[in-house]
């Protein structure tokens, strides 16, 4: 499950750095064009590299939410839930077996 949702972050910030590339040659273009100055250029890019950061923070949040709702309602276990299961059995594999 933690393997899944890692691979679909990094799929997400690929595409994300892929946009950032893509919107980096088409202001570089305008700004051949004199279409754009290079000050506004600059400005654009930013903008819009820091609307694309809020954007992959507000994913992380609701991705981070959905986990806490999946582990909440007890379809997975925890690793608290684990560890105090491993526990008991320990104990339990300590114990001297008895007579049947």
């Amino acid at each position: 499950m933690r393997d899944t949702i890692e691979k679909a972050f990094s799929l997400g910030l690929g595409l994300a750095v892929a946009g950032k590339e893509q919107i980096e040659k088409t202001i570089d273009e305008l700004v051949k064009k004199g279409e754009m100055s290079k000050t506004e250029s600059r400005t654009l890019v930013n903008d819009l590299v820091g609307k694309g950061e809020e954007m992959r923070k507000r994913i992380e949040v609701v991705v981070k939410e959905r986990v806490q709702a999946i582990v909440g309602d007890g379809r997975l276990a925890t690793k608290e839930d684990i560890e105090r299961i491993e526990q008991r059995l320990t104990i339990l594999e300590q114990r001297e077996p008895t007579a049947t």
